[in-house]
């Protein structure tokens, strides 16, 4: 005959176990209830750890800005390029890419003087990042020939002297932004000042050395206006503003009249364009192509240009011994 387990003794024995069992361990959870998760700055919490303040993001429109804003951020900013070594600037057409950085970034420098012609249209897409113009205080030196003519030239900071501006208005704007760095911008910014004001006396000994009659500036840009008009120069260039980067024959023609009648030693052309133009000027007027200098962007970090002061010293160097008979640079 099969017992019920309802009616089991040893059922109800086993049951009457398991139930005790459950009941002190209910007890035993709320003696011993599971810890609050508290919040950072609650009382009773771990400290927080600190957070580390992110460094404000600089984006300029070609690597010679870079270079002179990246000296006077130093380590309390990053500072990045829009365009790369080598490039053109006054025609470049933004990537998607560096729409990305403009949406990240703090701050945007830029030359002005119409230069980036493109900047207007890339600055639409991020309304609310600021922007700083660096020849912002130059006195502009306005171009006279071709379909330029009335507009400023806007290769400022060619000069050493507008560079001291470049650099004032750098830390300017870096010290708005980021005010808890100033000091370091303003420290900065004086010893960088220096470095350039001594280039600037280096130019001034230099050309004291080259006749009066042979300070020429043969150029296939006209970048060189404000070094012209600061150093006592005479300039002599095959287009205004690097355009269509192709020169017409009465430019050549132009040049190749101002070369004989001058007897101008040495003509030069500038990294980012071709220098077949100004070869053909040389091989008609007998003067030597002296070799390039760099103007709208810096080069690659190996090579002969790749910060602004070493820009400044490399042209310096190519036009004084172009001046006095040195041997070519193709």
């Amino acid at each position: 005959m099969l017992v019920s387990a309802k009616n089991s003794p040893i059922s109800r024995s086993v049951q009457i176990g398991l139930l005790g069992l459950l009941v002190g361990i209910g007890l035993g959870a709320c003696s011993n209830p599971i810890p609050k998760q508290t919040q950072p700055g609650e009382v009773g919490s771990a400290p927080a750890a600190p957070t580390r303040q992110e460094k404000k993001v600089i984006l300029t429109t070609f690597t010679v800005l870079a270079d002179m804003a990246q000296n006077v951020a130093g380590d309390k900013a990053t500072v990045e390029s829009i365009t790369k070594p080598g490039a053109e600037i006054h025609g470049y057409e933004p990537t998607p890419s560096d729409l990305v950085r403009g949406q990240r970034a703090d701050l945007i420098l830029d030359n002005g003087l119409d230069l980036e012609r493109w900047a207007a249209r890339f600055y639409n897409s991020f309304p609310k990042v600021p922007h700083v113009t660096l020849s912002e205080g130059v006195q502009p030196v306005n171009i006279t020939e071709d379909a330029y003519q009335g507009k400023p030239n806007p290769h400022a900071w060619m000069s050493p002297q507008n560079a001291l501006i470049y650099v004032e208005n750098i830390r300017k704007a870096l010290s708005n932004l980021d005010p808890a760095n100033t000091a370091t911008y303003s420290k900065n910014a004086a010893t960088y000042s220096q470095q350039i004001r001594a280039i600037d006396q280096k130019l001034k000994r230099s050309l004291s050395a080259i006749p009066a009659t042979q300070r020429y500036m043969v150029s296939c840009e006209g970048a060189f206006s404000y070094i012209v008009r600061d150093y006592g120069l005479k300039e002599v260039y095959i287009w205004p503003v690097n355009a269509e980067q192709q020169a017409t024959p009465k430019q050549v023609e132009r040049v190749i009249t101002s070369v004989r009648a001058n007897q101008i030693p040495a003509v030069f052309c500038e990294s980012t364009v071709s220098n077949e133009a100004q070869l053909q000027v040389a091989k008609e007027t007998g003067a030597k192509f002296a070799g390039v200098f760099y103007v709208d962007s810096l080069s690659p970090p190996d090579g002969p240009a790749s910060t602004y002061l070493k820009l400044l010293e490399y042209n310096i160097n190519t036009l004084i011994e172009g001046l006095r008979g040195g041997e070519s640079k193709n």
